[in-house]
């Protein structure tokens, strides 16, 4: 088997792993739709924290986006996936590193709380951690900056500030966590070709390889953004011309190159959900602003995900595949 052949098996298992209907826990089989309502009950518990819950289901989207594509983070098999070390839970000079007492946990200046009233602080239990991270952001206020600052100070990182306000921002506007739906991003009435070309060579602007999928089509026709997400950039790229990044609620950056021109309604900031038209394919790109001509006109599709450390590319085409399929299925 080729190389390439492992790296499209290993992202289908990856595609895979957000789409499966049914998730166990402990041996009990739930459909998304329960886990989805089960984990909503959770958010919206703490009212009187004046809390809003879609930024408890930030967080904790964004640590269940960590643990799927870090093998160095322990999965939290529950309906809650924020996790604590032991440390930061019971406190750093608790010598009782697994502390489930709220007294001794609170003397040693732990953030494990006991959620539930049971008389136990365990951070195995869902409402024990979500009301640790409530309590926890409720110190710092309810407002968006408030939340910036209390994420900062929690995860010590930008990139993870920036990655779970777009994600907050998303459950707010629509009002769901449900946002896992994707279309193709070319309409599927319109011609247009593509293939596998992710790793090729590319040489203008020295030895590189493609990072995505191209999707060759005529000029002008609409580009789509793929997934819910929010508008994070826009504007020229030497190598990729006129393009737009969106960053969706699975710490994914979509990536939209070589466009011929932007929508005129869309502005960095913006929120589009699947389908939204961002652009209009276009031959821009390789020298200066406003270059364009170079090459036949396509979109430049790619996507890049972050892992809580650094962001990385991943072969785009197996997702194609299956939001093509989908989209002419729904026609």
């Amino acid at each position: 088997m080729s190389r390439r052949h492992v790296i499209f098996l290993l992202t289908l298992l990856f595609i895979w792993s957000f789409t499966l209907p049914i998730v166990t826990f402990a041996n009990e089989e739930h459909s998304k739709e329960e886990i989805l309502q089960q984990r909503m009950s959770y958010y919206v518990q703490f009212d009187e924290l004046l809390i809003p819950w879609h930024f408890l289901a930030a967080i904790d989207q964004y640590e269940r986006n960590l643990q799927s594509v870090r093998s160095d983070i322990p999965k939290r098999e529950s309906y809650i996936a924020i996790q604590f070390s032991d440390e930061y839970w019971s406190g750093a000079l608790n010598p009782v590193k697994e502390d489930t007492i709220p007294e001794t946990i609170s003397y040693f200046g732990g953030m494990g709380l006991d959620g539930d009233g049971d008389g136990i602080a365990s951070p195995k239990d869902d409402e024990d951690v979500i009301f640790s991270m409530a309590s926890y952001l409720s110190k710092f206020g309810s407002t968006d900056e408030d939340f910036k600052l209390a994420l900062w100070e929690y995860y010590r990182s930008e990139e993870a500030v920036n990655q779970i306000t777009t994600i907050s921002t998303l459950y707010r506007h629509f009002k769901t966590t449900d946002l896992d739906a994707h279309t193709f991003p070319i309409p599927v009435r319109n011609n247009y070709s593509f293939r596998g070309t992710w790793g090729d060579n590319r040489g203008w602007g020295g030895r590189r390889i493609h990072e995505g999928t191209d999707i060759f089509a005529g000029y002008g026709t609409p580009v789509l953004s793929t997934s819910y997400g929010v508008v994070e950039v826009k504007g020229w790229n030497q190598f990729g011309g006129w393009r737009i990044g969106i960053r969706d609620n699975h710490n994914s950056y979509h990536y939209y190159a070589h466009l011929g021109s932007f929508h005129k309604d869309i502005e960095i900031g913006d929120i589009v959900k699947p389908g939204t038209v961002v652009g209009y394919v276009g031959s821009s790109g390789y020298g200066k602003e406003g270059t364009s001509g170079k090459f036949p006109p396509h979109l430049h599709y790619g996507i890049y995900k972050f892992n809580g450390r650094t962001e990385w590319a991943f072969d785009p085409y197996p997702s194609l595949l299956q939001w093509e399929r989908q989209a002419k299925k729904a026609k």
